[in-house]
């Protein structure tokens, strides 16, 4: 990049102040690029434009009184971010080499939320569409922050070379292009402003995607529904709910709790996941379906296998359980547990017993009744007996956008959420894995007023919201890092500028150890980060 140029952008920060007479204060004239040549390489390329600068600077110059206030206080944001940044990098670093056990407060933040999306990146598989939404994600966060920089020094009359977009390697990014001369006849205060915008934009951009992402449900009330089901957008081909669950589909209960939300959906998968994983044996839970003894006396024997109880395919193992005393079968010890089923255990399909009356005091839509059982004479309580590692969960569903429930040319309503014998709605049971499950179906909570082809849309804007919003936070935090090539760089070699006292050897001097320490602890905490995910 030639001398002339001061490309402003996460990359590529540092300028040197001259130290002869800084000329008197003059509006430069807006100047034009005619000749801009885009760089290609093998790990670099860019589209440099001019298209931006005339409107760029014409704004900046109209609205320049109250552009600099708004920069004003993004300085004073992003210096106290610089300090605050600075001292908790020395404490991490401190709390790396064992001088101190670290603030707990402190502790819990960085770890849940540095540690944890950490986490969520290298310890699940990326799709497709998330490299897709982090590389939008990310141009945007990009382009915010070179606006920020690009506005300030506009408000200050300093003229913009060009604009570019480029990716190196896999990233891609923005930068905005100043001429390097017209920086040097301003203020240090109105230098600081400009190297401080980018960041003070990155935080009100994550600001207004926290916002947005809290009234979504609000905006987008006129056309969709939200909270009140969960509706399937996808589901995977590996999906053991594959055949069973199509995109439109609402899931309204999850053994028999409502679910409105994910969640909803999560809590209750992981209740009933970790109520599994503390048994080592069969059990039997206090859910139970009113069976009729006919069709258990027509079911098939269960068989006993290396000290197991085994069905033939396609069958599930049930054992009979009293009504009345359904709320205690949890406490039964292993021997008990044992004897019962020898007794009462027999073999039957598991879709047979939906379409039957529920017993029991585990369901929580049963009406409790103390005195008698919800069962006739003819009928046993009967209840599916649980295999180590293995739920037994019942997902009721809904199919409100199918062709037999829709009414044409009106709004779609949720009565549909409170019949479960309609032909608009039906319930399986499925067996296996609570965990691989949840993870294997995609879910939102809007769904649309009238048609499907939305569905969507809220799920597309709140996720790029969300990666936005990290994007940007990474943006700004990294930018206020005492860091080698970053903002951080810059804006500490101007904020020491204004320390008069301070000779420009010494100056010098803090400058470049400031910068060569805090590169080195980055890139430890950076490496201490990552073999904590890894391990």
């Amino acid at each position: 990049m030639a001398e002339a140029n001061l490309q402003l952008h996460p990359g590529r920060r540092p300028i040197r102040r001259p130290t002869g007479a800084t000329p008197s204060r003059t509006l430069l004239p807006l100047r034009r690029s005619p000749h801009l040549s885009n760089s290609i390489s093998c790990w670099y390329c860019d589209f440099k434009t001019s298209v931006f600068n005339d409107p760029l600077f014409h704004f900046g110059r109209k609205h320049f009184r109250w552009l600099r206030v708004w920069f004003s206080i993004g300085m004073g944001f992003s210096l106290t971010t610089l300090i605050g940044v600075t001292v908790i990098m020395l404490l991490e670093s401190a709390k790396a080499l064992n001088l101190y056990n670290g603030i707990p407060w402190l502790n819990s933040i960085l770890d849940g939320s540095i540690l944890g999306f950490y986490s969520s990146v290298f310890k699940y598989s990326i799709s497709v569409a998330d490299i897709g939404y982090m590389c939008v994600s990310s141009i945007i966060s990009v382009s915010v922050h070179e606006l920020g920089h690009a506005l300030a020094a506009t408000s200050e009359g300093i003229p913009i070379e060009y604009t570019a977009l480029f990716l190196a390697v896999l990233f891609p990014g923005a930068l905005v292009a100043f001429n390097h001369d017209s920086l040097q006849i301003i203020p240090r205060t109105s230098t600081l402003r400009i190297y401080c915008a980018g960041i003070w934009h990155n935080a009100a951009f994550c600001v207004f995607c926290a916002l947005t992402v809290f009234l979504l449900p609000f905006i987008l009330s006129p056309l969709y529904f939200h909270g009140e089901s969960l509706m399937v957008l996808g589901v995977s081909t590996e999906s053991p709910l594959y055949g069973y669950l199509s995109p439109g589909y609402l899931i309204t209960k999850l053994d028999g709790n409502r679910v409105r939300t994910t969640k909803d959906w999560m809590e209750t998968v992981y209740l009933l996941d970790k109520q599994i994983f503390q048994k080592t044996n069969h059990y039997i839970s206090n859910k139970g379906y009113c069976v009729p003894n006919l069709a258990i006396a027509e079911s098939k024997n269960a068989e006993i296998v290396d000290n197991r109880f085994k069905c033939p395919n396609d069958l599930t193992l049930f054992t009979t359980i009293s009504c009345i005393d359904s709320s205690t079968v949890n406490d039964i010890s292993s021997k008990e547990t044992d004897h019962q089923l020898m007794e009462n255990v027999y073999c039957f399909p598991a879709k047979g017993v939906l379409g039957e009356k529920k017993c029991g005091n585990g369901w929580s839509n049963v009406v409790k009744n103390d005195t008698s059982c919800l069962c006739t004479e003819d009928e046993s309580c009967s209840t599916p007996v649980h295999m180590p590692g293995v739920s037994w969960v019942e997902i009721t569903f809904s199919r409100p956008y199918s062709s037999d429930c829709t009414q044409d040319g009106n709004e779609i309503g949720l009565s549909y959420n409170k019949s479960e014998e309609s032909k608009c709605s039906g319930s399986f049971v499925f067996i296996g894995d609570m965990i691989s499950m949840s993870r294997s179906i995609w879910l939102t909570e809007y769904q649309p007023r009238w048609s499907y082809g939305f569905a969507y849309f809220p799920e597309l804007v709140e996720k790029l919201l969300v990666n936005s919003f990290h994007v940007s936070l990474m943006l700004a935090l990294l930018n206020s890092l005492p860091v080698y090539y970053l903002d951080g760089e810059s804006i500490l070699e101007v904020a020491l500028c204004c320390f008069g006292s301070l000779t420009p050897t010494i100056r010098d001097v803090v400058l470049r150890s400031s910068l060569l320490a805090g590169t080195l602890i980055c890139c430890l905490l950076f490496l201490r980060i990552l073999m904590s995910v890894i391990s």
